[in-house]
This record gives structure tokens, sequence and C-alpha cells, in this order.
């Protein structure tokens, strides 16, 4: 019974979600049984060119540490802010949402390249993070009970929150930075004076990703109304 309960629960996760959370989790389970380890995992531009290690660009992505506090911490931010876009501004537009990880990857990882970082997943969740911010930007956030802000400065409290822990910024500052340009690319400059629409999502992935038809009895999770973990009361869970 349990089982069918999880089952059904873990199904109700939209696609591309429910597919990048599995994997980051099965990543690690996987280092944590000593299956693989990180050495096999992380960004080497050199043994993707010369030993053709192309798998690196994709591992890279998906290992967050061994299962502790700052895995948990990631795992959390990074399924409910990407479940929130997928069935909030990206509801109908899987192609749009896979393109907008391929961009997203590929900008971090061609900077990843001249700052000699070795895994970008924690940049990747402050992307998702940070364009989700964007679009709801009325939403007041509260964070552990002690910060209350609007959701457009959640991805700079995230940030001073990893610098207290002793992190470097840098990956942090990554993220903003690619999800403000995929945001000013998407939202803003289609709107402007002159300005127009540079983000196309390429055919094929719209013929591989976009289906018509939508169940009806699927209970999307609202994106204004975060809701859940008590470090986000009511209307947000902070990090």
């Amino acid at each position: 019974m349990a089982y069918q309960t999880f089952r059904q629960e873990y199904l109700q996760i939209p696609v591309v979600t429910r597919a990048y959370t599995t994997a980051c989790v099965l990543t690690t389970a996987a280092v944590q049984l000593e299956l693989i380890t990180p050495f096999q995992l992380y960004f080497n531009p050199g043994l993707i060119l010369r030993n053709y290690q192309v798998w690196r660009l994709i591992t890279n992505f998906l290992f967050f540490g061994p299962v502790g506090f700052n895995f948990l911490f990631n795992m959390i931010f990074l399924y409910r802010y990407c479940r929130m876009l997928e069935e909030g501004s990206f509801r109908g537009r899987t192609a749009d949402f896979v393109f907008m990880f391929l961009f997203g990857g590929l900008l971090m990882t061609i900077f990843g390249t001249f700052a000699s970082l070795v895994f970008l997943g924690q940049a990747f969740t402050i992307m998702l993070v940070y364009v989700w911010s964007q679009r709801n930007p009325n939403v007041r956030m509260n964070f552990f009970g002690l910060l209350n802000f609007q959701a457009p400065f959640l991805p700079w409290v995230l940030m001073g929150f990893s610098l207290l822990l002793g992190n470097s910024i840098i990956v942090d500052l990554l993220g903003i930075a690619v999800g403000h340009v995929y945001f000013f690319l998407e939202d803003v400059f289609p709107n402007q004076p002159g300005g127009g629409r540079w983000l196309r999502t390429p055919t094929i992935i719209k013929m591989l990703f976009d289906t018509p038809e939508e169940d009806a009895n699927y209970n999307p999770l609202p994106e204004e109304r975060p809701g859940g973990f008590a470090w986000g009361d009511g209307q947000h869970f902070g990090g």
C-alpha cells in the first residue's frame, strides 16, 4: 500500500523535475555505495576532449556532495523550485523548459571551463531559483522565521547563507548571472522597444517533449504559492 502511494505521488511529479531530481539522488546514492567516485563525475575539459569522457558534461550537474545537510538543502531547493517552474510558467511548455536547462547548462559549462569549477549543480539550482523569483516578484518569503522579504531577494539571501556556511560564493554568483541572462533574453528584452525574441526552442526539442494532451486529474503545485517546508512558512521556504 505504501509503495503504491509512493509510486502514485512520484508519478505526479512533472517529467523534467522527476528526471533531474531522480538522477541527482541516484548519482549520490551510487557514490555513497562506492559504486562510483566523484573523480569519475567532475567537470574536466581535458578528459572530455582528450579521453572522450563526455558524460562529465552531465554528471557534474548531478552530484552535490555526500549525503548530509548540504545535499538535503540543495535537493529541497532543486525539487521545489524546479517543480514550481515546471507547473507554473512552463506549464504545458516542457520543450521550452528543457531548452532552458540546455541553455543554462551550456553557459555554465563555458564559464566553468575558464573558472576551474568542477561541480555545477548548485549553480544550476540557483539559476532555477532566480528565474522563479523574478517571475513571482510579489511573493513574500520567510527565511527560517528570521527574515521577511520579497521573492527577488531570495537568490541573494541564499548566497549569503552559503557564505555563512563557509562555501565559495562563485558558484552562487554564476547561477544568478546565468539566471539573469535567461530571464532578460526570455522575459525582458522581447518586450522592450526594438527588442525581439532571441531564445527560440529548436523544433526537434518541441517534437520530442511537447505533447498536446494533459492529464485532467493532474494536480499541480501552484507556482505563486510555494508553501511547504517550515523554512519558508506559508509563502515560502528559504534555505
